[in-house]
């Protein structure tokens, strides 16, 4: 048995929460917001991000930062991908130390790193662990049978998070290749609104499948050209993540892309959400690198002209469709 800390009370941490709860672990649950976490106590459940899952009694949920890390080996990060540098300077600024693990998935605006490479930063640990892979909250959380993977450099390290995750619902594979795992986590979002967006203009499985495989052509040479293997493209991490994202009625981004295809503008799509749609930060930030490294990305440059410069899908779609014609690879 461990003890964990798991920071950030949204969806995903809960899960967690809940998951390393069952599993036999003592589990410290913390977030931001006092009257939150009290709720969540109250209730022994988090009504707001994973009602109907009832919190066990090994997870303990709380309020100061200091005593959620009080005798941590491990700690999760689960908070949104822009706010990881400021919880992390935190614990940093606590002098606790710990095994991180970084359960956020995306890029972080302005200097465009990886959760990793903010961990990294932030914590002075050159050597943080990344969980990631096609795992949706709702359905972790309820034992619906799940593959992931736990990439470091310190194979040792994604080995003891390997272990420490693992159940007969729940398998973790390690991986060495930090970058494209991370490249994966965070670009399958962008590639997820593009979906999304097709589905809301009503167009079937044939515009799916084009996307989706462009689309993983796409995230495979940016993800290549910033230090990843092409082969961890076709893993969980991957296209494992991808077809999970992009395909499910539980994900975030493509809901967004699929109220955009309606007509909606991104305030309207974002307007009535509690939980953050990764993707919108990503595209631009996946955009920028694109440019700097010189790599052509065809979907995310239209996903972020429908975001944030009022294209309609309709004439992104036809500048995808009209776009000079060319080998497949």
């Amino acid at each position: 048995m461990s003890i964990v800390a798991v920071l950030g009370p949204g969806s995903w941490g809960t899960t967690l929460a809940v998951h390393l709860a069952g599993a036999g672990h003592e589990v410290h649950l913390w977030g931001h917001e006092p009257a939150e976490l009290g709720r969540i106590e109250a209730d022994r459940e988090n009504r707001k991000f994973l009602p109907g899952i009832t919190l066990p009694a090994k997870v303990k949920v709380q309020p100061e930062l200091d005593a959620a890390l009080a005798r941590a080996e491990v700690t999760v990060f689960a908070v949104p991908s822009q706010a990881v540098r400021g919880v992390a300077s935190r614990v940093a600024e606590s002098g606790h130390r710990s095994l991180a693990v970084c359960a956020a998935k995306g890029l972080e605006l302005g200097s465009l790193e990886r959760m990793s490479e903010v961990l990294a930063e932030a914590l002075s640990d050159p050597e943080p662990v990344v969980l990631t892979g096609p795992s949706h909250a709702e359905e972790v959380s309820r034992g619906i049978p799940t593959s992931v993977v736990a990439a470091c450099g310190d194979e040792s390290r994604a080995q003891r998070i390997q272990v420490l995750c693992s159940t007969e619902r729940f398998r973790v594979y390690t991986n060495s290749d930090v970058a494209g795992c991370e490249y994966g986590g965070a670009l399958k979002n962008v590639i997820a609104i593009a979906a999304g967006v097709c589905d809301g203009l009503g167009f079937g499985d044939n515009t799916k499948g084009a996307l989706l495989t462009r689309g993983l052509a796409e995230m495979s040479r940016l993800g290549m050209a910033l230090g990843g293997r092409r082969d961890t493209f076709f893993g969980l991490a991957g296209m494992g993540d991808l077809i999970a994202t992009a395909m499910s009625r539980h994900s975030r981004n493509r809901h967004v892309g699929e109220r955009i295809g309606r007509g909606e503008s991104l305030e309207q799509a974002l307007g009535g959400m509690i939980m953050v749609a990764e993707g919108v930060h990503t595209a631009r930030a996946a955009r920028d690198l694109g440019r700097a490294h010189g790599v052509e990305l065809p979907i995310t440059d239209q996903v972020c002209a429908m975001l944030f410069e009022g294209r309609a899908p309709r004439e992104a779609l036809q500048a995808l469709m009209t776009r000079d014609l060319k080998r497949e690879a």
